[in-house]
């Protein structure tokens, strides 16, 4: 029989986010300030986001940044959720691609919102 979930060990789960910012080819277009059309600094981004959002937001160079530790302990309270693969769906396809999906269903708001939302709070 094939295995059908994986299951990442609290101890494993990620203690970085990844910034993809850090490795697109070449500058992207700067964010601009909706009032001056100039390139958006913290403190401006810091009225639509808290600061630490708006140091991420705005942020081209790190590839990862930390996620704090009281950010990973709320997370740990229902991840990580299990990795599901759909094997019926690769057959379906014909496809000789692995394709995985996770069901967010089993935390308490019953989606993936936490996962954001509690980030920005």
């Amino acid at each position: 029989m094939e295995k059908g979930m994986y299951f990442l060990d609290q101890k494993d789960m990620p203690t970085k986010w990844y910034n993809i910012m850090a490795d697109m080819p070449g500058d992207m277009p700067p964010v601009l300030h909706p009032g001056t059309g100039k390139p958006a600094t913290v403190d401006d981004a810091a009225g639509l986001f808290s600061r630490a959002c708006a140091e991420q937001e705005l942020n081209t160079t790190d590839r990862w940044i930390e996620i704090p530790e009281e950010l990973q302990a709320v997370y740990r309270t229902w991840r990580p959720t299990v990795l599901h693969r759909a094997y019926r769906l690769e057959k379906a396809l014909d496809t000789p691609a692995k394709i995985f999906y996770k069901y967010e269903g089993t935390n308490q708001a019953g989606s993936h919102k936490p996962n954001t939302a509690t980030a920005q709070a």
